[in-house]
């Protein structure tokens, strides 16, 4: 028996928590679709994914995804976050709204929504 969408989406945050891009990506379709809000934009497939968190969460120490609500219908998947980052000198804390999209065990649709200026303002280099 397969996996259901939102165990698919939960263990994709999982594997982010632990910066296991590897195992993460493995759950992400080729074609998949990735969107944040801008100025990030859109990016497409598991390469795509890597290449816009990995340089992201570089400065993190720790990383933790609460997830506060969830709802699924069918391959659709809404997930309310607690996203927490620890810095080196401190924790920086976002809350986040994740819709994702799983079909045949891999994501193929991912789209958060939060406050960029939030997050920005209050990171590394920024």
């Amino acid at each position: 028996m397969s996996a259901m969408p939102g165990e698919i989406a939960r263990a994709f945050l999982k594997a982010m928590e632990r910066l296991d891009y590897d195992r993460a990506t493995a759950l992400v379709a080729p074609d998949c679709t990735y969107t944040n809000p801008p100025p990030i934009g859109t990016v497409r497939g598991p390469q795509g994914i890597r290449a816009v968190l990995e340089p992201f969460f570089a400065p993190t120490l720790e990383n933790e995804f609460r997830i506060l609500r969830s709802a699924e219908n069918g391959p659709v998947v809404i997930l309310e976050r607690l996203d927490r980052h620890r810095l080196a000198d401190k924790w920086v804390e976002l809350p986040v709204t994740g819709v994702f999209e799983v079909h045949d065990g891999l994501i193929t649709y991912w789209r958060d929504y939060f406050d960029a200026a939030t997050i920005l303002s209050q990171w590394p280099g920024r």
